[in-house]
């Protein structure tokens, strides 16, 4: 019989496959638990909901989807360029900010090259790194976060991308402005860096940089952003960067037909319209956060400070089994060993009932 992992190239062959969250319907199955019973919170998604308005959006859609969607996505473009203040040709839309970061990597990175990234990181940057045969530069990180010297300092003369994530997932660790600033001015300029800012709109103020600002000082920088968390549209998978306009060509030239879809295109249009349901899912996350933290706190347990819709919880020991009896108790949440964080676990923000309900089953899970 063919082996045919052992003719894949070497990259895929090191490789396992990403791990989402636990869905819903999976754990009702193994566990036959009451699906309207169980809560997740393991995959960072926005308990509230859609908005309303990109839920009429998708409804006004649905007389159309014997037709292939606009392969150019001129109408979310064109209204994210007027958002982001930059040109419609600087914008590439991806089927979720994956997609970009898979597109940065089959675009500029090969056999022979490297990708600088953060212990921590998000799993798919070493996932795109190794499918198209580069290598992975792993720094240790400094404090769960990304320590920028060292990342710096691991740049060399085969390095083409530099992923930072700013706040990180899974750990929720972020950077300043005065440390991206000094970053970036010593960047190599053929060094792409993606500045990956999936949960940046959950930042107010000054919390945070916004990577928007310094694209015109820096043309190789790529700003990645997604409408799957705080637009609340992860099932619609779509996402988007902002960059160079010559780097947005390049994207173009790998990144496949109608990528993404009507109903996607539709949905990030209202969605972008919707102020008030972001700034309400902003409201929701800052109290879901303080709720969590309140009820860890009087847990004794100690967590990692997050800027995303995040926590990552210290057990301080492997949390396997706190896992297991979680998901017995009808409460999905993430380990994160698969990221050499076995004694952690990420839980997600959800509506108070729902922090209430992970609260109350991880005390029962830990006195028993």
């Amino acid at each position: 019989m063919t082996d045919f992992l052992a003719l894949a190239q070497p990259g895929v062959q090191q490789l396992s496959p990403y791990v989402p969250g636990k869905p819903v319907d999976e754990l009702a199955r193994e566990l036959d638990l009451d699906p309207a019973s169980i809560v997740k919170l393991a995959s960072n998604e926005n308990p509230l909901g859609p908005s309303p308005k990109a839920l009429e959006a998708i409804r006004g859609e649905l007389a159309e989807l014997t037709r292939y969607p606009d392969g150019n996505g001129f109408e979310l473009k064109s209204r994210l360029a007027a958002r982001c203040g930059v040109q419609i040709n600087q914008v590439t839309l991806g089927n979720g900010s994956n997609d970009i970061l898979d597109l940065v990597a089959r675009a500029y990175l090969a056999p022979g090259l490297n990708a600088v990234f953060s212990q921590y990181a998000f799993a798919v940057y070493p996932i795109s790194t190794q499918a198209v045969g580069a290598q992975g530069k792993v720094v240790p990180a400094q404090d769960h976060g990304h320590d920028l010297e060292a990342m710096l300092a691991a740049i060399d003369a085969n390095t083409r991308v530099v992923f930072i994530a700013n706040p990180n997932n899974p750990t929720g660790t972020w950077f300043g402005p005065d440390a991206l600033e000094r970053f970036l001015a010593r960047v190599p300029g053929n060094v792409l860096v993606v500045l990956d800012e999936a949960y940046i709109e959950f930042a107010e103020g000054d919390e945070l940089p916004d990577g928007l600002k310094y694209l015109a000082r820096y043309d190789n920088l790529l700003v990645s952003r997604t409408f799957s968390k705080a637009y609340g549209l992860a099932a619609l998978r779509v996402g988007y960067a902002l960059s160079s306009a010559q780097i947005a060509d390049v994207l173009n030239r790998v990144r496949q037909p109608f990528n993404v879809n009507s109903l996607a295109l539709a949905a990030a249009c209202a969605a972008l319209d919707d102020a008030d349901y972001l700034a309400q899912s902003r409201q929701l996350n800052d109290a879901g956060m303080a709720q969590l933290e309140a009820g860890l706190r009087e847990l004794g347990l100690s967590w990692i400070p997050s800027k995303g819709n995040f926590i990552a919880v210290d057990f301080g020991r492997d949390t396997a089994a706190i896992n297991q009896a979680l998901l017995r108790a009808g409460v999905i949440v993430r380990p994160v060993a698969g990221y050499g964080m076995p004694n952690f676990l990420r839980v997600s923000i959800g509506l108070p009932a729902e922090n209430a309900r992970f609260l109350e089953a991880l005390a029962k899970v830990l006195s028993a």
